[in-house]
């Protein structure tokens, strides 16, 4: 249930955005940016990472979507399970996990982010440009579930598969504006 008066019932993030349609567009456009512009990580992987702090920070709706999207995207259903457990144990790729261990700690503790967060991604390969790319997607899941669990957005199980089909197959388009 929105907690905003003008948009009573269950909606969804985009009826949400559009009470404010020109800053939801810059925001839908810095997102695709982040979320399909050039990257050393996949879609996918973007989509996991998102999906992954999203879950570290409750956020039913955007874990919900975008682990759909991702799910659609190729990775494997499982491996959120074994992220949530513990990163080391999981099936994840080794070279992602200092990755996914820096998104966690930038989610849960931002503070506490230090040097060796950093050193530890750089030895498993990845350049400044993709910690870059990482710390931003950490930021923007970080953004968009306080803006969702601030605004009272919420779907049912079955529409966030549908939001998360959307993400995998049309990306983060803006919506026309309500007529």
């Amino acid at each position: 249930m929105s907690f905003l008066p003008s948009l009573p019932g269950s909606v969804n993030l985009m009826q949400m955005m559009m009470v404010t349609p020109e800053r939801s567009k810059i925001m839908l456009d810095y997102t695709r940016a982040v979320m399909r512009g050039d990257s050393a990580f996949t879609p996918a992987t973007r989509e996991m990472m998102f999906a992954y702090g999203s879950r570290l920070n409750a956020c039913n709706y955007c874990y919900g979507s975008h682990e759909a999207g991702a799910i659609e995207l190729g990775i494997d259903e499982g491996l959120f399970v074994g992220l949530q457990e513990d990163i080391e144990t999981s099936s994840l790729d080794q070279k992602l996990k200092p990755v996914f261990r820096l998104v966690r700690k930038l989610t849960l503790t931002p503070s506490r982010v230090i040097q060796s967060d950093i050193d530890d991604c750089l030895e498993a390969g990845w350049d400044e440009s993709a910690i870059l790319d990482a710390v931003t997607v950490c930021a923007l899941h970080n953004f968009m579930n306080r803006l969702v669990d601030g605004t009272g957005v919420a779907l049912s199980v079955e529409d966030l598969k549908a939001a998360g089909s959307k993400i995998a197959h049309g990306g983060y388009r803006v919506p026309a504006p309500p007529k």
